[in-house]
C-alpha cells in the first residue's frame, strides 16, 4: 500500500504564470520515499518566453529538493493530498490550451436548478466568450451525466444570443422562443428523448352575445379572411397567456364592440389543426349575457357593429354553405330556445398550484344527479 504526498507551486513571473506539481511516495512498512517525480506539469497560459519560464522551473526543483526557496517576490501554494492507492500516472507534457481548459472545467460550472422530471434549467444572465463557455458548459454536462440527468434547458436571454451557435454546435436545439429570451435544451442520456415539444395550441373564443330581444352582437372585420365580405360574425379572439376563458371573451367583446357583457356558459369547443404556424387550434364559442347596449367600435380591428335580430343574422348566405356555421347555429338556437346547457365555469384549486382555476361543467345536470 503506498501514499503519496502532492506538491503545487506557483511562481508569478511578470505576466507568466508558471505551476510544478511534484509528488513523494512513501510505503508504509518503512516509511521511506522511494521515488520522486519532480515534474509533471507546467503551465504557460500567455508564455513568450518559455525557454526561460523552463529554465526557471528546472532551478526551482533543484532548489525545492535542498528544501530551500530563495526566490523573490513568489507565491508559493502547497497542497496535502489524503492517503489513496497509487495509479498510474502519466508524465507527457499538456498543452497550455488543455490545461487551461481543465482548470477552467474544475472551477466552475453552470449554476442550475432541478426541474419535476429528472433534469435542470439553466438561466444565463452573466456575459462570456464562446471558449470559455463551451468549457464550462462541457463539464457542466458531464457533471449532470454523472448525477444521472436527463433533459438540460438553457435559458438564453436576447442580451446573450451570441451564445446560440456555440450551444447548437455542443447538439442542443431550439425548443421556444419569446420577446426576451431563446429556450434551448438537449437530452444526455442514451435513451428515448421524452422532453415535451414547444406548446402545440392556440386558444381562440368567439362570443355569442344575446339580449332579451334575442338580438346578438355582431361585427364586421377590417382584417381576415372575412375582410370585405359583408359578412356580420361573432367577436372574436384570441386568448392571452395566463388568462381564462371566461375573462377572455368578455375581454374581447368590451374591446372591440365596447359592451359590457356577463360570462354564463361554453356551449361548445372546436379543435381543428395546422392553423397557426401549424400549430393545432381550440376554439370555444361562449355564450354571454349584455349588461349594456351602447356600441362603440374599435376602428383598429372593425368596420362596423350593430345587435341584429338571430334570425336575420342566420339567414345570411355563408350560413348555408359552412357546416361548422350552420352546427353552431343550431346550438345557439337550442340554447335561446331552452333546449341546450353548455358548461359553466367552477372555481376550483389544485393540490399543484394555490392558484385558482376553473372547471367547466354542465353544474345543472350534475346538480340533478347528484339529488
Amino acid at each position: 500500500h503506498f501514499y503519496f504526498i502532492s506538491y503545487i507551486f506557483e511562481f508569478q513571473f511578470s505576466s507568466h504564470t508558471l505551476e510544478i506539481q511534484f509528488f513523494s511516495f512513501f510505503k508504509r512498512q518503512k516509511n521511506m520515499m522511494l521515488r520522486s517525480l519532480q515534474k509533471l506539469s507546467i503551465i504557460f497560459p500567455s508564455s513568450n518566453n518559455p525557454r526561460y519560464l523552463a529554465n526557471a522551473a528546472q532551478r526551482f526543483i533543484s532548489s525545492a529538493t535542498r528544501r530551500t526557496v530563495t526566490r523573490p517576490n513568489s507565491r508559493v501554494k502547497i497542497g496535502v493530498t489524503t492517503p489513496t492507492r497509487i495509479r498510474c500516472m502519466s508524465t507527457s507534457p499538456i498543452s497550455s490550451q488543455n490545461a487551461s481548459e481543465a482548470q477552467v472545467q474544475r472551477d466552475k460550472l453552470l449554476t442550475s436548478t432541478d426541474d419535476y422530471y429528472g433534469g435542470v434549467i439553466v438561466e444565463l444572465d452573466q456575459p462570456m466568450d464562446s471558449t470559455t463557455f463551451v468549457s464550462i458548459l462541457r463539464a457542466s454536462i458531464l457533471h449532470w451525466k454523472q448525477l444521472g440527468k436527463k433533459g438540460v434547458w438553457i435559458k438564453l436571454p436576447i442580451h446573450l444570443v451570441s451564445l446560440a451557435e456555440a450551444l447548437v454546435k455542443e447538439g442542443f436545439w431550439y425548443h421556444h422562443a419569446e420577446p426576451n429570451y431563446l429556450m434551448l435544451v438537449n437530452w444526455i442520456p442514451e435513451s428515448p428523448n421524452t422532453i415535451p415539444a414547444n406548446a402545440t395550441h392556440r386558444v381562440g373564443i368567439s362570443s355569442f352575445v344575446v339580449n332579451e330581444k334575442h338580438e346578438v352582437l355582431v361585427v364586421q372585420e377590417n382584417s381576415g379572411q372575412f375582410q370585405g365580405t359583408g359578412v356580420w360574425k361573432f367577436p372574436t379572439g384570441v386568448v392571452d397567456q395566463g388568462e381564462d376563458i371566461c375573462v377572455a371573451a368578455v375581454r374581447e367583446v368590451k374591446e372591440e364592440t365596447g359592451v359590457d357583457s356577463e360570462f354564463e356558459e361554453v356551449l361548445a369547443f372546436r379543435q381543428s389543426h395546422n392553423s397557426f404556424f401549424a400549430k393545432s387550434d381550440l376554439f370555444f364559442l361562449c355564450l354571454l349575457r349584455p349588461l349594456s347596449s351602447e356600441i362603440q367600435i374599435q376602428n383598429l380591428e372593425l368596420e362596423g357593429a350593430q345587435w341584429m335580430p338571430f334570425v336575420e343574422y342566420t339567414a345570411q348566405p355563408i350560413m348555408q354553405k359552412s357546416d361548422l356555421l350552420k352546427c353552431i347555429n343550431n346550438i345557439c338556437l337550442a340554447k335561446v330556445d331552452g333546449r341546450y346547457s353548455g358548461y359553466t365555469p367552477v372555481s376550483t384549486l389544485s393540490n399543484f398550484s394555490d392558484q385558482q382555476f376553473y372547471m367547466y361543467m354542465n353544474a345543472e345536470a350534475l346538480k340533478k344527479s347528484n339529488s
